[in-house]
């Protein structure tokens, strides 16, 4: 099937300006020092009789480049939707056009990126404790009772906010997302309205939420939509570190194992997995890969895969997906360290500054 676009390229994120694209204090080189100096005698000057004239700005170094090579044919599943991205190449393909379809428990995906917005948490801390209510014991109950996974909870017991994470994102319990989102929020309505309201700040394209757990199936989105959601959950650390444990232990469950399977193999770091009579298997897999001696994370996301132990296949089909790019990826070297970069000169100076980078831009590239 036809890939989707680029959607953006390698260079789109890395300033053209001297350096690496991490702003830091430097020295001005002497000449541009000088054009400072007396451009600003010039100017106070010039406007005692009329306007300074611009200074011009010209770019020696590339601001385009192509990479060599083709997009390759990747493995894209026979059912259902998925795609894949590489954050570091700025790439998001889908393996066609996509329609919005229930994702289950991928939904918590984006409670926990909301807790973890509002009540930011260190990867190694517990955070603050939230005491179950009669209301969570009752949530708990209902879930097990519908066959939706839970973790049994009393009145009055203190968890802490990591343990409520470990449960919603490694065992994807139902009953803590309701009762994270009453936490956040006072009430489930509110906290929708901040995972539809954080969705759009996201740029996600079809999704809407309509609870914090999955259990709707009115929680609609596409695989790219939650390669955007995972994309931005995996930059939060305590979230990374959550969604890479490959089993838990909670109060008066013991362990728990993750609903994904394959995390801790194959180079897998996490993310979500979710299973609904209406959205069949939905998974999203982040694996490190090794690309000419640098370490690149590549996602995949797959909604609506169908079979016999459909998580597990669908596991397989997304970890087949991260290999085949993994294949493709490369390294470039755009603008070489000690390359001219650019040149300001201004009519009123008889001196031309020249900007040199001082270290090369080089990133992960993907071909075509």
């Amino acid at each position: 099937m036809a890939s989707g676009p680029l959607e953006r390229s390698a260079l789109a994120r890395t300033p053209l300006a001297l350096g690496t694209g991490h702003r830091r204090r430097r020295r001005t080189p002497w000449p541009m020092a000088a054009l400072a100096v007396a451009g600003m005698t010039a100017i106070l000057v010039l406007q005692l009789g009329g306007s300074a004239p611009a200074p011009t700005l010209r770019l020696a170094a590339p601001v385009r480049a192509t990479v060599p090579g083709t997009v390759p044919a990747l493995p894209w599943p026979a059912t259902g939707q998925s795609a894949l991205a590489v954050p570091d190449a700025g790439v998001l393909l889908a393996s066609g056009p996509e329609q919005p379809v229930p994702v289950a428990s991928l939904t918590k995906m984006m409670t926990a990126y909301v807790v973890l917005k509002d009540h930011p948490l260190d990867p190694s801390a517990q955070g603050p404790t939230v005491v179950m209510t009669q209301t969570d014991v009752q949530d708990a109950a209902a879930d097990a009772a519908g066959g939706d996974t839970s973790v049994p909870v009393t009145a009055g017991e203190g968890l802490s906010e990591r343990q409520l994470l470990d449960g919603l994102l490694v065992h994807s319990a139902a009953d803590f997302a309701d009762a994270l989102a009453r936490w956040d929020a006072g009430t489930i309505e509110a906290f929708v309205g901040k995972m539809n309201a954080t969705g759009t700040a996201l740029g996600l394209r079809q999704t809407h939420y309509v609870d914090p757990n999955g259990i709707d199936p009115g929680d609609v989105s596409t695989a790219a939509d939650q390669l955007r959601v995972a994309r931005a959950g995996m930059a939060v650390p305590a979230f990374a570190a959550v969604v890479a444990q490959p089993a838990i232990v909670e109060p008066g469950a013991g362990t728990l194992s993750n609903y994904v399977p394959i995390v801790g193999t194959h180079g897998v770091v996490g993310v979500k997995s979710g299973f609904t009579q209406a959205a069949n298997a939905c998974v999203v897999l982040a694996a490190v890969r090794q690309v000419q001696g640098r370490q690149v994370v590549v996602m995949a996301a797959v909604t609506g895969h169908q079979g016999v132990n459909a998580i597990y296949g669908a596991d397989a089909a997304a970890l087949g997906l991260i290999d085949a790019a993994t294949g493709a990826l490369g390294v470039q070297t755009f603008v070489p360290a000690g390359q001219r970069a650019a040149t300001v000169s201004a009519p009123w100076v008889n001196r031309t500054a020249v900007g040199v980078t001082s270290s090369g831009v080089t990133t992960v590239v993907w071909p075509g």
